[in-house]
């Protein structure tokens, strides 16, 4: 093989290498990614199928079911427009409450409801996380105002 030919082989594996590698990157990038949804646009079919992700919206008032010296919890997130059902079993964190903000991380189960791995709660008065801001002022939720500009 010639000098200029092993230069070639050279130069086509190592441009090969880093294909691969950045390939293989993004595919681990792909996979933990997670993804924002609300129960008008899981209802509508968007949130996908036995993959996790992150369900955002407010408590619903009268929707904490929870059996007495039980850490199974099922309580409605809604929208204001749609109302998804979401278990969870283990500790609330303490701010959780009905009328709250929350985002729950987990998967869609079968039957139409969502398995919560973890529940996240926000954590002072004036704090909603901005995911589920955004899509309550977009389903035109009550008392959501778009935020105000910076100076």
């Amino acid at each position: 093989m010639t000098p200029r030919r092993q230069r070639l082989v050279v130069v086509l594996l190592v441009l090969a290498g880093v294909g691969l590698a950045a390939a293989l990157a993004l595919r681990a990038f792909n996979d933990n990614l997670l993804y924002f949804y609300t129960p008008t646009q899981i209802a509508a079919g968007e949130a996908p199928t036995g993959k996790k992700f992150r369900l955002g919206g407010l408590v619903e008032a009268g929707s904490l079911q929870r059996e007495p010296g039980q850490l199974e919890v099922r309580f409605q997130v809604t929208d204001a427009n749609k109302a998804m059902t979401v278990s969870y079993s283990g500790v609330l964190p303490d701010l959780f409450r009905e009328g709250q903000g929350v985002i729950a991380y987990g998967v869609l189960m079968p039957d139409g409801s969502f398995k919560a791995d973890e529940v996240l709660a926000r954590h002072d008065e004036n704090y909603m996380p901005p995911e589920v801001a955004q899509a309550l002022r977009e389903q035109g939720h009550p008392g959501m105002t778009a935020p105000a500009a910076k100076p």
